[in-house]
């Protein structure tokens, strides 16, 4: 027995898109009902659990065993729900993930989107959704069903012979890929990255169970009595209803197009009495959210922690993690210089002082979601990213030798971009320091290829950049960043020359291969992009461009154009993202536990006389691969999770 191909159909109350499959195994009535499984390719068996069968033997002892490799379609799945069933943690070092293979080929993260797109033979079955609502989750009481909760197989014996066939179906597709994806094998390296994310995820982060729920309770008392105030102010019965407010404000005098975000700020310039006091409480109800304290909630496991935060490979475009469940990789920034203050405010349940000591409750709230996160006792976080990286990446492949010498400096590279596009000396909190702001924000905007677009998306306009300025202040950076404007033409020209040529070209360190209907982009680290079925068309300059399939903004499959500063954009952010994943390998390996990480910040949680600068010189050190590079890395050590 060398592998297995495993797939699992499972019952629990929990609801598992909102929890998470940690806490969804974590229930108390979470049970396996179906195990599907092929040794070695061979013919797929379905062990019916639900209605008495067992596992054989040799399957329970070969799931921890780590000679023998466990396959599955989001492993992660099976991984930990197998491990509730035998009642000891599987270790991820022998599982892989058919989900993670096809990613990396820039394949959709479902494993009937992926057989569509494959167009294999045995496809997921479509009824799957019916009947996985039928089995798995709890059902409504009625008079036709007797009043029961939920559905045992007794219920529906065609259909539970149903669900059987569409288990065994799924074995049979998650192995399909395997055969098909067999010719683009992922890298040892790339399955060490994915044990080391599932041992992250494993680990899970502890929850300030208490703050959490006086945060929920803090926002439903705001909200109720501020509601109150907006009905007595204006008469409304739900002075929520965008319809009826917009009505009222009509009838006194306040035209508005709409109740968004700018539209009421706007309107607040110039409203007096009444109706500036209902449009300030539209705008602090408004700011009224607690959707990430509650999925905190939702997702904590009798632990205490929440597990299953990050999903490897979840950016198929450049590999970066993406967030799940409370989404770390969006939270919100805090700049409240008392926090600690605010946190103990909150968690002692004296709203009334929140509301006395700060302009606005919603934005304490808003402030205080990092905080929720908390090291175990006799532990602190010590927390390190890098210095703009992104810049750094893109300076060193562009050879952009200005911005070289600024890192190399340690300097600030706002401070001399803007120098460099005004010719004047730029100094933080400074000579010319209202100048910072503008090289800042080009930089952001403007390194792939971004244009005025770019700077007002940035929210140039906002931070009080003239419009007339926006055009001189592309061309100026532009102007001072010659090689990167050169990296961007320098990487169209080879990939259309790839694509439309099918042939193997090379710039600035970066290999493109046309290879079995997809376009490879070989970084600096041996890591490969995949562009699926790419070719050359028109785009909508009616320009020629690169266009290729991908899960788009509609979160469907179809069919998207790139060109040369947006290929440069995935290549620099994948670049960074191998830096990170390296970087929190050699952490991994000299003892230091990972608790989550966002972008590219690292947040350990470690005894509290813990080296933070042996974490920040660890997590500095370049990869071999990047000679020249040069990276940096700051840190701080907190008591409960936050922005230094």
């Amino acid at each position: 027995m060398k592998h297995i191909s495993i797939d699992i159909e499972t019952y629990s109350s929990t609801n598992l898109s909102k929890a998470g499959v940690y806490r969804y195994a974590d229930s108390d009535d979470f049970e396996i009902l179906l195990f599907g499984y092929a040794v070695d390719t061979g013919e797929v068996q379905v062990i019916d659990l639900a209605c008495g069968e067992k596992i054989p033997a040799d399957i329970i002892e070969a799931l921890s065993d780590d000679a023998v490799t466990k396959w599955a379609f989001n492993a992660q799945f099976e991984r930990v729900c197998l491990s509730h069933y035998v009642k000891h943690w599987l270790a991820p070092g022998s599982w892989h993930c058919t989900m993670v293979w096809s990613a990396t080929l820039g394949l959709p993260l479902s494993l009937e989107g992926v057989g569509t797109v494959l167009g294999l033979d045995k496809q997921k079955l479509k009824e799957g959704h019916d009947l996985i609502k039928y089995f798995c989750m709890p059902c409504t009481p009625t008079r036709a069903n007797a009043g029961r909760t939920r559905n045992l197989p007794q219920h529906d014996k065609e259909k539970w012979q149903r669900f059987k066939s569409y288990n065994q179906r799924d074995v049979e597709t998650e192995m399909s890929i395997q055969k098909r994806l067999s010719i683009f094998p992922v890298s040892a390296t790339e399955w060490q990255y994915y044990k080391l994310d599932q041992e992250i995820n494993d680990r899970g982060i502890q929850i300030d169970a208490t703050l959490v729920r006086q945060a929920i309770v803090c926002d439903d008392t705001f909200r109720h009595t501020h509601l109150k105030i907006a009905q007595a102010l204006t008469g409304l019965e739900n002075p929520n209803s965008p319809i009826q407010l917009k009505e009222w404000l009509a009838a006194n005098g306040m035209p508005i197009p709409s109740l968004s975000k700018s539209e009421v700020a706007a309107a607040l310039e110039t409203a007096t009495g009444t109706v500036k006091a209902v449009l300030e409480l539209r705008q602090q109800l408004a700011k009224s959210s607690v959707k990430k304290y509650t999925a905190m909630e939702t997702a904590k496991c009798h632990d205490g922690r929440i597990h299953g935060l990050l999903q490897f490979y979840g950016a198929n475009r450049t590999g970066r993690w993406s967030g799940r469940l409370v989404q770390v990789q969006n939270l919100p920034q805090n700049h409240l210089p008392d926090l600690a203050l605010a946190r103990s405010l909150i968690k002692s349940g004296q709203f009334d002082m929140v509301e006395l000591l700060y302009d606005s409750v919603p934005s304490v709230l808003s402030e205080l979601i990092r905080t929720a996160c908390i090291p175990k006792p006799g532990c602190r976080f010590f927390v390190a990213d890098f210095s703009a990286i992104e810049a750094r990446v893109i300076a060193w492949l562009a050879k952009e030798s200005w911005r070289m010498k600024v890192f190399a400096a340690g300097g600030d590279i706002y401070c001399a971009s803007a120098s460099q596009m005004f010719h004047v000396p730029v100094v933080k909190h400074g000579i010319n320091g209202h100048l910072r702001q503008k090289g800042k924000i080009a930089e952001l905007a403007l390194g792939y290829g971004g244009s005025v677009g770019a700077l007002k998306a940035m929210g140039a306009i906002e931070m009080g950049i003239p419009e007339e300025e926006l055009q001189p202040l592309v061309a100026a950076w532009r102007t001072t960043n010659p090689h990167i404007v050169k990296l961007w033409w320098d990487i169209d020209r080879a990939t259309k020359k790839c694509v439309k040529e099918h042939v193997s070209t090379e710039t600035h360190g970066i290999h493109f291969k046309y290879q079995s209907g997809c376009l490879f982009l070989q970084l600096p680290s041996g890591r490969r992009l995949s562009y699926v079925k790419p070719r050359m068309a028109l785009n909508r300059f009616g320009k020629e461009a690169v266009t290729y399939e991908g899960i788009g903004s509609t979160k469907k499959w179809e069919r998207l154009e790139s060109y040369g500063a947006k290929f440069v954009e995935n290549i620099v952010q994948a670049t960074s993202r191998d830096i990170l994943a390296e970087a929190m390998e050699r952490l991994n390996e000299v003892g230091f536990n990972i608790v989550m990480h966002v972008h590219d910040e690292v947040i350990i949680e470690a005894p509290c006389d813990a080296s933070l600068t042996t974490i920040c010189t660890i997590m500095g050190q370049p990869p071999d691969w990047a000679d020249g590079l040069l990276l940096h890395a700051d840190g701080y050590v907190c008591d409960f999770y936050q922005k230094d």
